[in-house]
């Protein structure tokens, strides 16, 4: 059989047609049109999202888990390694390292909160790396190569324990001021 676009056609079964809606009760599809009875979901343009009939739906019987935090932080994360390999491979030059140097590297794309600095490997090289976060065991690996950290960012950490002290200063001065006795009138009589 010579093939032609007159003669193309899809293979037996593969399509079936429309569904004829309101063709009589012998159709099936008749009277209602598969869309029962009347009210809201008869009408077109209607999608009751997530009902199920009045009985409570799926969203409401399941319980809630877990918890979004919208304040956190994502970081990008660079090892002590990865700058040692970089340095090796010439992708890095010069003693500072930053968020320009790393991302011409191919260290990290730039495109989250900022960059953490973790301690795993060894590094020879002595570089000043300017970095958002910093994990200490990087800090010591670094500054053991003569090199330095600078972490731009304060850790939240850093930020509670100044946070206490401040309200320690301000907490004798409320004491002092709670333990004096009131003077009544007849005390002063």
């Amino acid at each position: 059989m010579e093939i032609a676009l007159n003669t193309l056609k899809p293979n037996k079964g593969s399509t079936r047609g429309k569904i004829r809606l309101g063709r009589g009760i012998g159709s099936g599809k008749g009277k209602t049109c598969g869309r029962g009875g009347k009210g809201q979901t008869a009408r077109s343009g209607v999608s009751i999202n997530g009902f199920e009939g009045g009985q409570t739906p799926i969203h409401r019987r399941l319980p809630k888990r877990g918890f979004k935090n919208y304040t956190r932080k994502n970081y990008e994360v660079v090892n002590v390694f990865d700058i040692q390999k970089a340095i090796e491979d010439k992708k890095i030059s010069g003693s500072e390292v930053n968020l320009e140097t790393l991302k011409k590297a191919g260290l990290v794309k730039g495109r989250l909160h900022g960059i953490k600095l973790l301690g795993s490997g060894k590094i020879s090289a002595k570089v000043e790396i300017s970095v958002d976060k910093a994990s200490p065991s990087a800090v010591k690996a670094i500054e053991a190569a003569g090199g330095k950290v600078i972490v731009k960012a304060v850790a939240p950490k850093a930020e509670k324990a100044k946070k206490s002290e401040r309200s320690e200063e301000k907490a004798p001065a409320a004491k002092k001021a709670k333990a004096e006795p009131k003077k009544t009138k007849k005390a002063e009589k």
